[in-house]
């Protein structure tokens, strides 16, 4: 079983900007707080192949993740999918708008996978991660606003 969530927002800084920041996934922890360290391989400027390697806590356990770049079309389109060997792993990506006035629309989206036993478990992720969708979006928001300096 799987299935999807999305949230879009809009951010008040211009599409490069953003992109570059949602690019670089060492910034996950600064709106997800499941994430609890993360890194990324190689050093430089993401790139196809770039992977990121973090430890998230779900339901109160931690696991490892391992996400690999799988799509990058700059300043608009970043995608990336799990390697990683978990009950629910999870692809998906960013899509980025410029909008009038140096603003941002950003889609995030993931497709939620259960394997094994994790199959009895994705609903209840996807309900959580649906649930929490539109904060998740408001989240990313503030971050790359206080992040990133006004166009």
């Amino acid at each position: 079983m799987s299935g999807q969530f999305e949230a879009s927002v809009e951010i008040d800084r211009p599409v490069e900007a953003v992109f570059a920041y949602l690019a670089d996934g060492r910034h996950d922890p600064e709106f997800s707080p499941r994430v609890q360290e993360i890194t990324k391989t190689p050093d430089g400027p993401t790139a196809l192949g770039t992977v990121f390697r973090s430890t998230v806590k779900d339901a109160g356990m931690k696991t490892g993740r391992e996400f690999r770049i799988v799509g990058l079309d700059a300043p608009h389109l970043i995608r990336w999918t799990e390697q990683s060997r978990n009950l629910v792993t999870a692809e998906g990506g960013y899509d980025l708008e410029p909008l009038p006035g140096g603003r941002t629309r950003v889609r995030i989206f993931n497709t939620l996978e259960g394997h094994g036993l994790g199959k009895l478990l994705v609903g209840l992720a996807l309900g959580a991660a649906r649930k929490d969708a539109p904060d998740f979006g408001r989240r990313i928001k503030a971050a790359a606003e206080a992040s990133l300096t006004p166009g």
